[in-house]
């Protein structure tokens, strides 16, 4: 009753003109910037920051939490048209969406973004009024070697994100690992694989990756193949109508995804960007037709768009009730909270109650605008889809380099972008996959750390792994993950060479 009695307090804020007023902006703005490749939410905040000296608290921490779900929300829509995710929680949207686009689908896969971000958005928020204080309890319970599990279970999935060769994939994958050691020893203060380069010191950042492998690449295809003219099959918006058969199909992903999302955010460092891969991944694996993913498939679609935006509200369960940021965006919300006078953690929902439920409460209110803004405005979004291929290009090069150049203002970076783009361009040509690649530059950093800090934890004895018992079931589920599918193969293998046999 607790709950319910603080959650009507907190809809007084939200529902109050004031409230609704800077909610909208607040999703309006995130949206926005989600839809520029590379202004991402981080900048967002850290921008606004400044702005809200003068609000009142509860206010302008509404706001900027709406500028967070809003740019993952947005974010979805330059990767579905462009193939330039806008931010990088919107990366595994691409895998689907972008294809879907090019089948002339644009209008739909939109639509079925729209609505799975929608869901993910909102059962979030329910389980976040839910479950705080018995979530941020299992937050806690995460130690290093916990983490070091997590991530290793979501890297036995790399195999899962090729459509062909493994041996490929898992090439892919190891260039990853070595990318992200690029850079100053986080442990030691050593620099690593620099070349005496000091630009290469705070190594390489993620969106300089992301752009490159994908927008940049794309860009080249696009270039190579302009007398192409199946490469102008894309520029019809297609219908915005999603059938029944497409939300049966949806209906699975978005139940299990907005749980599996919300928890993934729950875990501090874990974020939107890892709820979608592991969302995508595990659609995958469970999918009785796992080869129709890459190619537009609507599961593959609303897997991703749903966990990410369910992570962005689990991202606050740590933040709100222990004061621990659970994403790089909570950890400038953090600064936000502490910059207006209010501590986050334990005693916020006793000492200022009308900041803790005003935040839930304006998430409900914050995903219906979202749904009701982007829904009509999808026909605007699409005609991007109509804007010349050269022009398009353009656009597309502008953007990414502005990007890129608005996080460290370092003119290096756009050559680094350049070069993992021709990196991606090859990567396409000889069928290595990107998605393994990014997803161990992902994980890779913060599965050495927290390696490291479990052998430091136990004078360097593999052993502890064997007496934490939720470590120990991530790993037994991660070496079975790795197993069945090359039992599956084999027995695949022999069955069509039977079958070759008896013809």
């Amino acid at each position: 009753m607790d709950a319910f009695q603080g959650l009507m307090s907190g809809f007084q804020v939200a529902f109050s003109l004031q409230g609704l007023l800077f909610v909208f902006i607040g999703v309006f703005v995130g949206t926005f910037i989600g839809m520029m490749p590379g202004l991402g939410p981080i900048s967002a905040i850290a921008i606004m920051i400044p702005i809200t000296y003068t609000m009142d608290p509860t206010v302008a921490l509404v706001m900027m939490a709406g500028v967070y779900y809003g740019a993952i929300f947005g974010g979805s829509s330059s990767s579905i048209l462009l193939n330039a995710p806008g931010v990088a929680g919107t990366v595994a949207t691409s895998f689907d969406g972008y294809p879907m686009a090019q089948q002339g689908k644009a209008g739909k896969a939109l639509a079925i973004a729209a609505i799975a971000s929608f869901t993910g958005g909102t059962v979030s928020v329910i389980l976040l009024m839910l479950f705080t204080p018995v979530l941020s309890a299992v937050a806690v319970s995460f130690g290093p070697a916990e983490y070091f599990a997590l991530m290793f279970m979501g890297l036995t999935a790399i195999a899962s994100l090729s459509d062909g060769s493994t041996i490929k994939a898992f090439i892919s994958a190891t260039l990853g690992f070595i990318v992200v050691t690029i850079g100053i020893d986080s442990q030691t203060g050593t620099s690593r694989f620099t070349f005496g380069n000091a630009n290469l010191l705070e190594g390489i950042d993620f969106l300089v990756i992301a752009l490159g492998l994908f927008a940049l690449a794309e860009v080249c295809t696009l270039v190579l193949n302009r007398k192409d003219d199946s490469m102008n099959n894309n520029k019809d918006l297609g219908s915005l109508r999603i059938s029944k058969q497409d939300l049966k199909e949806m209906s699975g992903p978005m139940t299990r995804q907005s749980f599996l999302g919300f928890i993934i955010g729950v875990l501090p460092g874990a974020g939107a960007t890892i709820a979608s891969f592991i969302a995508y991944i595990t659609e995958k694996k469970i999918a009785k037709n796992p080869d129709e993913f890459g190619k537009g498939s609507v599961k593959g679609l609303a897997a991703p768009e749903t966990a990410n935006n369910a992570a962005t509200s689990g991202a606050f369960v740590p933040l709100l009730s222990l004061g621990i940021p659970g994403s790089g965006t909570t950890a400038v919300l953090l600064g936000a909270f502490l910059v207006l006078g209010v501590q986050p953690g334990p005693l916020l929902i006793q000492d200022r109650p009308e900041i803790f439920w005003g935040i839930i409460a304006s998430m409900y209110v914050g995903n219906i605008f979202l749904l009701v803004l982007n829904l009509p405005l999808i026909p605007y979004i699409a005609k991007v889809l109509r804007i010349p291929r050269p022009l398009l290009i353009s656009l597309v090069i502008i953007f990414s380099l502005i990007g890129v150049y608005a996080i460290s203002f370092n003119t290096f970076d756009l050559y680094l972008l350049v070069a993992f783009g021709v990196i991606g361009f090859l990567m396409r040509m000889f069928s290595f996959p990107p998605a393994p690649f990014i997803l161990a530059f992902i994980l890779g950093g913060m599965m050495e750390q927290a390696l490291r800090q479990t052998l430091t934890i136990s004078n360097g004895s593999f052993g502890i792994f064997l007496d934490k018992p939720i470590a120990l079931t991530l790993i037994i589920v991660s070496v079975i993950t790795m197993l069945v599918p090359l039992f599956t193969k084999k027995k695949k293998a022999n069955v069509e060479k039977n079958i070759d046999e008896s013809v």
